[in-house]
């Protein structure tokens, strides 16, 4: 792999995220049979966090690491999704939810846009609880951490390149 070349697809993590992804599947739908599979969520962040780390380092390499073409990678990246799925939850649970369910909703919706979705939870609500299964964002926990981690590791990697 050149360093010097900063367009990179590597088909083989792709499919390794793949991979992680499906225990988390399994464990969502059937977790008698696989009670450890949300592990995938974390071999799914250390796959990510290499990839964003090469980006990051070839940029820096070749002197063309640009925070604002970063940033704009990742919210182009992710933010159509996320607003779609927002959007509907927001639509769907206008139509099929109390006005004191609509309002947690709805705040469920704010945290999730802003990327705290993961504080949010980990004070309201156990994972694994009853209550959670209702949360209709509940799965937004994991793109808070990543986002949050897309905020700060840039920053941190940059200061450390200019240090030395």
């Amino acid at each position: 792999m050149d360093i010097k070349n900063n367009n990179i697809w590597r088909k083989d993590i792709t499919g390794l995220r793949a991979l992680a992804v499906i225990p988390v599947l399994i464990f969502h739908a059937f977790p008698e049979y696989l009670p450890g599979g949300f592990y995938g969520v974390d071999v799914f962040f250390v796959i990510s966090g290499y990839l964003i780390s090469g980006i990051i380092f070839r940029g820096l390499v070749n002197n063309s690491f640009s925070f604002k073409d970063f940033y704009f990678k990742r919210i182009k990246r992710i933010a159509p999704n996320l607003i779609l799925v927002m959007l509907f939850v927001l639509l769907l649970g206008w139509l099929v939810t109390t006005a004191g369910e609509y309002k947690k909703i709805g705040a469920n919706v704010s945290h999730s846009a802003f990327f705290y979705q993961n504080f949010t939870l980990m004070r309201e609500e156990d994972y694994f609880g009853v209550l959670a299964q209702n949360n209709p964002l509940l799965h937004i926990w994991s793109l808070s951490i990543e986002e949050q981690f897309y905020l700060l590791f840039p920053v941190l990697c940059y200061l450390i390149w200019k240090i030395g």
